[in-house]
């Protein structure tokens, strides 16, 4: 806060598009992120509103090694997809993912109408993504995270 005043969000405008590098960048085009807590200068919890356009899915499966993820459904009727089996879920709808956790998970909208829904996590220095459906971790480095092959080496 500022002179008493709360800050406010307002006129955000959403990042479209992947953050992968090829061959996935291709996977998730029509996902839009609103980064929230980046407007706020949060530095130890993310919190993202996801937008998934029908037919689109959020990303790879993936799991964490230092981070926590929290998912609330706001709207629609997304598809979760864990190693065992997939569930649909819908608005009101929540589930968390602790570190470490290897139950690899990815939404899916296979529904025609859009999803809205909420990602919080923790941000840990050092965490590591990993996808086990794909040749793809997301490596922390001093200068940021890089994308890596299974077997460590970078994709260009």
């Amino acid at each position: 806060m500022q002179s008493g005043k709360p800050l406010v969000a307002k006129d955000t405008r959403p990042e479209i598009g992947s953050p992968y590098p090829d061959p996935f960048a291709s996977l998730a085009t029509s996902t839009a992120f609103l980064r929230l807590g980046d407007q706020f200068g949060l530095t130890q919890l993310g919190v993202n509103l996801i937008t998934l356009d029908p037919g689109v899915q959020s990303g790879l499966r993936h799991w964490h090694s230092l981070e926590e993820e929290f998912l609330y459904i706001l709207e629609g009727e997304p598809t979760l997809v864990l190693n065992d089996g997939e569930c649909k879920l819908s608005a009101g709808m929540c589930i968390g993912f602790k570190a470490q956790d290897r139950n690899a998970h990815l939404m899916i909208n296979r529904s025609d109408a859009v999803v809205h829904y909420l990602v919080i996590g923790s941000r840990v220095p050092g965490d590591v993504c990993y996808y086990p459906d794909d040749d793809l971790s997301w490596f922390p480095t001093e200068s940021g995270d890089i994308a890596v092959h299974k077997d460590g080496s970078p994709y260009s």
